[in-house]
């Protein structure tokens, strides 16, 4: 019985997702592959961190206090920088592709609940949906010509139920009124919290109860491009 038991754990584990040493890996792969000089920079940074605190350490007498700070310091640094290449390097991989704007939301952290491709018409321009703490917010990807009326028409279902939800919509894009793919993301996450989480909850629940409106033209799904996000400090 023992014996199955930690044959069952070893299974599940082997299943699971990717170890942070697997994923930090990852993550550097895609890294290298858009930015090949952003591995080295981070390892300089750190690097140079740590010696200038091990110097003042020695210097001052006090390398049992500061190295350990440097080394601390190095890392922290490191694993900041790390991340922002990460993200430089995942809008990258997804900008100019159908699906980039999902991607991006669903890679968004705060509890979003974010549904792809909610309406499209039969020339692929498409709306994503994402539902979080400011309201409902709709991003729509294709012609700066035909999203308006795809928007607006999405809108309008959306309210039967929202209610006064704020509803917020967004075109995706580099054309004047719209909004690059790099600025997506940090564009929502400024809008008002006006929502509890509760009333997300509900809102969820609302939105659910919606007939579907017309389906996405046939043919394969717009890949979303998503990538293995980096790994978080660890905090004590």
């Amino acid at each position: 019985m023992a014996n199955s038991t930690a044959k069952n754990r070893k299974d599940g584990a082997d299943s699971g997702p990717p170890g942070r040493i697997k994923q930090i890996r990852m993550v550097a792969g895609v890294v290298r592959e858009q930015n090949p000089r952003a591995l080295p920079i981070i390892a300089l940074t750190a690097v140079g961190i740590i010696a200038v605190f091990v110097i003042v350490g020695l210097l001052t007498g006090l390398a049992g206090v500061l190295i350990p700070l440097g080394v601390a310091a190095g890392l922290g640094a490191a694993m900041i920088m790390f991340g922002r290449f990460a993200q430089s390097a995942q809008y990258s991989v997804v900008e100019g592709q159908p699906g980039a704007a999902a991607a991006i939301l669903q890679s968004m952290r705060g509890g979003w609940t974010v549904t792809p491709a909610v309406s499209a018409n039969r020339n692929m321009d498409v709306v994503h949906r994402a539902v979080g703490k400011p309201g409902v917010v709709l991003v729509g990807e294709g012609s700066p010509t035909r999203l308006p009326s795809l928007l607006a028409a999405e809108k309008k279902r959306i309210s039967r139920v929202a209610h006064e939800t704020p509803i917020y919509d967004f075109q995706v894009g580099n054309d004047e009124g719209q909004v690059p793919i790099r600025k997506l993301q940090r564009k929502i996450m400024r809008l008002p919290r006006n929502l509890k989480g509760a009333d997300v909850t509900e809102l969820n629940y609302r939105l659910k109860a919606l007939p579907q409106s017309l389906q996405a033209p046939k043919g394969p799904m717009p890949k979303s491009g998503r990538m293995p996000r980096p790994p978080r400090p660890r905090t004590r």
